[in-house]
């Protein structure tokens, strides 16, 4: 039995464009022999379609467009395993189900609504679908494919807290099934895919089954979907997997396997590189943009954001902008334009010393006998911010932020100053890792960039000898720190346990809480980890610290 896996790069609530991909790859798949095929999660409408769903004359496009794709798959002369989205023919609950609908001689067969529903993140399916209750297996070509969607086979016992019902369980029984079919949605984050694979390697061997896995791939939004659709062999081994980072037509046959793996990312930085690639390719494609704009300061966050837009978006594509003070310094300037030559990017200079000094004449009678303090670091910010916006309204580039994960934790960072723009492109990567990919990139390209960028002292530059260690931990310990809180929801006691200044991770905690505000007014953050704001943060504003716990 040969067998497609459509890798597709759906966009959310392009119902037209994804069912005209989706037909292509019908006919792809259909050219390689494929006797059936099998998509990612909800490819016909693109997965998360969030609150679209609560519009009806946005279902009834989805469930117009149904028939064009059964006819299509017919006269392909193949079967089908669709994710889309299907009515509650119950009369409680949601009127929807998140559904894998198995299709063939120009009909849909069976129907399979999805069981575990994600409650969690941006996802939180149990607010528009109904969780299914009844197994699905089909028999196709001699074989008997159980049909699951996503969470269904996450919910492992080995990897995660058990649930009263696994879904896998029962299609076990009465009799076993042959091949464990898994339409998949699974956003990226760096390290996630060993965990994936090792998590279908052991569901194989569990069941003796084949399994196909079918991911989704691009970016939607905050998020990103590697792709790296697989197929594994009863005994746990893979048997072949396709692109990562990129659509792919993966044909696998059941009764003679070929091993088959394309070229993958090689190193952590690698895959975060090619996974932020795609999330501002994406994001500027499905918004309908196709330029940005960037503002170079010469330190390593503008650098690397700047590079990975070049190449998403080409260097013809990609301006920067140039706006030194009175306390920026000549290195800077210089590192900034070397690395504008070494991108191939148009720069624009533009100094800002005589908007400050038109705000500074401003503000002196209201401001008579006051020294000057943040608020007019702030105001220099502000004043590259409004530049930069201006750039962007007037030749309509996207504007992408600069600031990384450690600033934006921290609150080190400016509200409508250098936090302005469009998308957050490196801001789920520590100051650390910032470094780390940049070394990465010069290791085999070289100079790319500025050697100096990397190895002076990170300073923003608003007033004269600044380092960013005048107001915070060094990197590696405020890293550190960080990750402790964030990612594994440590307190202050617990971070302190861990062998760091108690002093230390309270001062960081109370930065932590102070900055909420601004996290609530921030750009869409491209998600690269498990925990990443604006996607599973939901912290409040107004609240006791509880990071100091």
């Amino acid at each position: 039995m040969r067998i497609a896996l459509l890798q597709c790069n759906a966009v959310v609530g392009d119902i037209e464009a994804n069912s005209n991909n989706l037909v292509r790859s019908l006919g792809l798949a259909a050219a390689q022999g494929a006797d059936i095929c099998i998509t990612p999660e909800l490819a016909l409408v693109g997965y998360p379609p969030r609150d679209l769903l609560f519009y009806p004359s946005f279902c009834e496009k989805a469930e117009k467009a149904l028939d064009g794709i059964i006819r299509a798959a017919n006269d392909a002369g193949v079967a089908l395993v669709l994710g889309a989205i299907g009515k509650n023919a119950g009369d409680s609950g949601m009127p929807l189900h998140n559904q894998a609908l198995f299709i063939r001689n120009g009909a849909v067969e069976a129907r399979y609504s999805k069981r575990l529903l994600p409650t969690y993140d941006v996802f939180d399916e149990a607010r528009y679908f109904e969780p299914g209750v009844v197994p699905c297996v089909v028999e196709f070509a001699g074989r008997r494919l159980a049909l699951t969607i996503c969470e269904d086979i996450w919910r492992n016992r080995v990897f995660r807290t058990p649930v009263p019902e696994y879904p896998v369980e029962p299609l076990s029984e009465h009799p076993p099934f042959d091949v464990l079919v898994n339409l998949s949605a699974s956003p990226f984050a760096a390290g996630k895919h060993a965990l994936r694979r090792n998590m279908l390697n052991a569901l194989a061997r569990k069941y003796a089954a084949h399994i196909l896995y079918v991911n989704a791939v691009g970016g939607n939004d905050d998020l990103i979907f590697d792709g790296r659709s697989v197929y594994v062999l009863p005994d746990g081994s893979c048997g072949a997997q396709a692109k990562s980072f990129a659509e792919d037509v993966l044909l696998v046959d059941l009764d003679e396997p070929a091993a088959f793996f394309p070229e993958d990312a090689q190193t952590p930085e690698e895959e975060i590189w090619r996974a932020l690639t795609l999330g501002v390719g994406d994001y500027c494609a499905k918004t309908g943009q196709s330029s940005a704009v960037v503002g170079l300061s010469g330190g390593v966050d503008s650098s690397l954001t700047a590079a990975i837009a070049v190449n998403a978006l080409g260097a013809d594509n990609v301006l920067g902008l140039l706006m030194p003070s009175p306390y920026s310094s000549e290195h800077s300037l210089a590192d900034a334009h070397a690395l504008a030559e070494n991108l191939g990017i148009a720069a624009v200079t533009l100094p800002i010393e005589p908007v400050m000094t038109a705000y500074t004449r401003t503000l002196a009678g209201a401001f008579v006998g006051k020294e000057a303090d943040v608020t007019e670091e702030n105001l220099q910010a502000r004043i590259r911010g409004n530049l930069l916006m201006a750039f962007s309204n007037k030749f309509g580039k996207l504007l992408l932020t600069t600031g990384n994960k450690s600033e934006i934790s921290v609150g080190y960072c400016t509200i409508y100053g250098d936090m302005c723009g469009a998308l957050a492109v490196i801001g789920d990567l520590y100051k650390t890792e910032v470094f780390q990919v940049c070394r990465w990139l010069n290791s085999s390209r070289p100079g790319y960039i500025p050697e100096h960028t990397i190895l002076k002292p990170p300073s923003a530059e608003l007033r004269p000898n600044q380092t960013d260690q005048d107001s915070l931990p060094p990197y590696e310990e405020l890293d550190a720190i960080l990750k402790l809180m964030l990612e594994e929801r440590c307190g202050v006691e617990s971070v302190a346990a861990r062998g760091y200044s108690r002093e230390t991770a309270l001062r960081v905690a109370r930065m932590v809480g102070l900055a909420e505000f601004k996290r609530r007014q921030s750009a869409p953050v491209l998600k690269i980890t498990y925990q990443a704001f604006g996607v599973g943060w939901r912290m409040p504003i107004a609240c006791k610290n509880a990071y100091a716990l």
